[in-house]
C-alpha cells in the first residue's frame, strides 16, 4: 500500500487564498470522500476558545503526544479538562494543545480556516483523481486528494512558516507527477519542489 506522494502546488501568505485554491482542487476529484479530516495546533487560550465554537465535538488533546506529560508522582497526565467552560487560567497552564476532527465535507472548513491562529494545521480532503489510462494516471483510493499545511511547507506537519501550503497527493506512478503539473496549472500555479511523503 505504502505513503501518497504529496506534490506542493500552491504557496501563498494569506490562508483564505490558499483555502480557496485547495477548495477548488477538491472540486476537481472524480470522488471526495464524504469527511474532511481538520488538525490544528492552538497556542492560545483565544486559539482554543475560537475552535471550540466550530468544532464543539472534536478532541482536544496536548500538542505533543511523544513528550507526554508527568505529575508529581512520575504518573502519566492525560488531559481531561472540558475545554468550553474551563476558566482561561487553568487552560492557559496546558497549553500548547491540538485538535483533531473528521467533519462532512464541505461543513465547517471554511470556518475553521477564520479561526486558525498561529499553529501549524491542515485540512486533508481524500478521493480518486480522475483516471487518464493513456497517461498513466490511475486512481488510488489509498493515495489520492488535496491537503493544505497552514504555516508549514511539509505534508508531514513539520516546522512553522510564515506562508501556507496546497498538495496534491497520489501514488507514485510514472503519471503522478504530469498530473500534479496539470492540476497546478489549473489554478495558476506549477509544482514547487520535490514530491513528499504524503499520508
Amino acid at each position: 500500500m505504502g505513503n501518497s506522494r504529496a506534490y506542493p502546488v500552491f504557496q501563498s501568505t494569506d490562508a483564505a487564498t490558499a483555502y480557496e485554491q485547495a477548495k477548488h482542487l477538491r472540486t476537481l476529484m472524480a470522488k471526495c470522500e464524504a469527511k474532511a479530516a481538520l488538525y490544528a495546533e492552538l497556542r492560545t487560550v483565544e486559539d482554543v476558545r475560537q475552535m471550540v465554537a466550530v468544532l464543539p465535538e472534536a478532541d482536544f488533546d496536548y500538542f505533543d503526544y511523544l513528550d507526554m506529560r508527568t505529575g508529581p508522582a512520575g504518573e502519566h497526565v492525560w488531559f481531561d479538562l472540558d475545554v468550553a467552560t474551563v476558566g482561561a487560567a487553568a487552560l492557559e497552564a496546558h497549553l500548547p494543545l491540538d485538535v483533531s476532527a473528521d467533519v462532512p465535507t464541505g461543513t465547517v472548513e471554511e470556518r475553521f480556516v477564520a479561526v486558525l491562529g498561529q499553529g501549524i494545521a491542515d485540512i486533508c480532503w481524500r478521493g480518486l483523481w480522475p483516471e487518464r489510462l493513456e497517461a498513466e494516471q490511475y486512481a488510488s483510493a489509498n493515495h489520492d486528494g488535496v491537503q493544505i499545511v497552514f504555516h508549514g511547507e511539509r505534508a508531514q506537519l513539520n516546522g512553522w512558516t510564515e506562508h501556507h501550503t496546497v498538495f496534491v497527493h497520489g501514488c507514485s506512478n510514472h503519471g503522478a507527477l504530469t498530473r500534479a503539473q496539470e492540476l497546478a496549472a489549473l489554478i495558476g500555479s506549477k509544482v514547487l519542489g520535490e514530491p513528499q511523503l504524503g499520508w
